[in-house]
């Protein structure tokens, strides 16, 4: 085959792009699933006639293999479960994956769990995914594995006599040398993530954090730098780093937020929310996401600020994840307490400052709030992209609403221009941020919102997928002409907001 040239794609991900579940009759529904990845690379697999590999979500059954077999036809390529056995499922996804990689891959190490089992069970479960692979594919295929939870997956392809090809994409943060050196398994994950062709990172600093551990820690590797990507040299083999940042189909949520029972969602939610500015946070429940840091700088605002009182409301959506997780229960506490603590100091006849739902929104009312929302306010702790803030700006079709978004968010590398930098931590900073934004004029608003739009328009999910597999064909990351992405991160420093829109 030609060097480089992908025949057919094979995309690998913790969870099949598709939601299994038993329905009241006992029999199996099988529907397919949404989110960015499911939009961007459904339409590859569909040209291609390539394969998804993921696992059904049962922890207990196997789902039947007919009925997975007729959703494929619907989707227009084929499903390959993995099948995980039920003994090892917790340690694995609950355990290693969500309990020591995700809080120190967020650079919380003081929240990683480092138990020999967790590794044990995530050991065993990239196994069963690399046995997956290697009966559903050929070495002329392309596997395109996807984040943290199987990093190890081409290491125990080659382990098993069944080498493939393989790309790596990590949609989390990766950490700096110092945090990441704590991880009692570093090599192994290291020389796991080095087995891949190609590995793609959120952002520069991400790419910048992954050598510098391969520096620190792998013998004899040589590094060539090309722009903000690299080439790693081990031996005869030669790895290929990049920053290739995701986003959202912007066409789609720009229509959609378009669309006639949005609009009449919008002006209904008009009339029984008060004529306030409306400031909008939308995250899942998770303590990177700085929910309560959030609560306390509008609470900061509403002291410092007494304008702000009755004029702006917050509109907290929250939800629900790992709500069988002791830690996440007291983050949801913490989250109830503030929120009635706020409401209790500051609430006036006819006016609360905070609006707490503890729920998934459906699509519509989700573009709802999107749309109607003046501010929306991301104060991620550590974000590997945080593709809410792009959400916002794509349905702001308006062009009149603010952004303030967190420095520590992926994404904040691409909206820096147009957004209101915050450093989370930064309480006062925050508050001063929130009373910035409901002050800026009009003017100002469009063009900050135009900036980002035009920015996000750009460079799609779409612009995403073809980055990528473009480099894994060509195998040369300087064929690619510098996009806006891969600027140096840099902190935004502290700005005295007060000063920004004089009277």
């Amino acid at each position: 085959m030609t060097d480089g040239a992908i025949k057919r794609l094979v995309v690998v991900s913790n969870r099949l792009p598709v939601v299994v579940e038993r329905g009241a009759d006992g029999a199996w529904d099988v529907r397919q699933g949404a989110g960015g990845l499911v939009t961007a690379l459904a339409p590859v697999l569909r040209d291609r006639g390539g394969l998804w590999i993921g696992w059904p979500g049962s922890r207990d059954e196997d789902i039947d293999a007919a009925t997975l077999a007729s959703v494929s036809g619907q989707v227009g390529y084929r499903l390959v479960p993995v099948s995980l056995p039920s003994e090892i499922v917790s340690d694995y996804y609950d355990g290693f994956a969500n309990a020591t990689i995700w809080p120190l891959f967020h650079d919380l190490p003081s929240r990683s769990i480092f138990r020999p089992s967790y590794w044990r069970a995530y050991t065993a479960a990239n196994e069963h995914f690399a046995t997956a692979i290697a009966a559903a594919t050929t070495e002329d295929d392309w596997v395109w594995v996807h984040d943290y939870h199987l990093m190890l997956v081409p290491q125990r392809l080659q382990a098993a006599g069944a080498p493939r090809r393989c790309g790596f994409f990590l949609h989390i943060p990766f950490p700096p040398v110092d945090i990441y050196l704590r991880l009692p398994w570093r090599f192994q994950v290291l020389h796991g993530l080095l087995s891949h062709d190609l590995i793609g990172l959120q952002t520069a600093r991400d790419a910048r954090n992954f050598v510098a551990c391969v520096r620190a820690l792998v013998k004899g590797v040589k590094v060539t730098r090309v722009g903000e990507s690299y080439s790693l040299e081990l031996g005869p083999r030669r790895v290929q780093v990049g920053a290739f940042p995701i986003s959202i189909d912007f066409n789609r949520f720009a229509t959609r937020a378009a669309a006639a029972d949005v609009t009449l969602e919008v002006a209904r939610l008009r009339e029984v929310l008060p004529d306030n500015q409306l400031i909008l946070g939308v995250d899942r429940l998770d303590y990177s996401k700085g929910i309560p840091e959030r609560l306390l700088a509008l609470q900061d605002a509403l002291r410092r600020y007494p304008e702000l009182q009755g004029n702006v409301a917050l509109y907290q959506v929250v939800v629900p994840s790992r709500e069988h997780v002791p830690e996440y229960q007291l983050l949801k506490s913490e989250i109830e307490r503030l929120v009635g603590e706020i409401n209790g100091e500051f609430t006036q006849p006819g006016w609360q400052p905070v609006h707490y739902v503890y729920r998934s929104l459906s699509m519509r009312d989700l573009l709802a709030f999107y749309r109607m929302a003046d501010i929306c306010l991301v104060t991620s702790l550590k974000d590997g992209m945080n593709l809410v803030s792009k959400e916002y700006c794509a349905c702001s079709i308006d062009e009149d609403g603010v952004l303030i978004l967190s420095e520590f968010a992926g994404s904040a590398g691409q909206l820096r221009r147009g957004a209101l930098l915050v450093n989370p931590h930064d309480i006062e900073g925050c508050a001063d941020a929130i009373h910035a934004a409901f002050r800026m004029p009009r003017s100002q608003r469009r063009q900050r919102m135009r900036q980002m739009r035009r920015s996000i328009e750009r460079s799609d999910v779409f612009w995403w997928t073809e980055s990528y597999l473009a480099a894994a064909i060509h195998k040369r990351l300087d064929a690619f002409p510098t996009h806006e992405y891969f600027v140096p991160d840099a902190p935004s420093g502290r700005f005295d907001w007060a000063d920004a829109y004089p009277e």
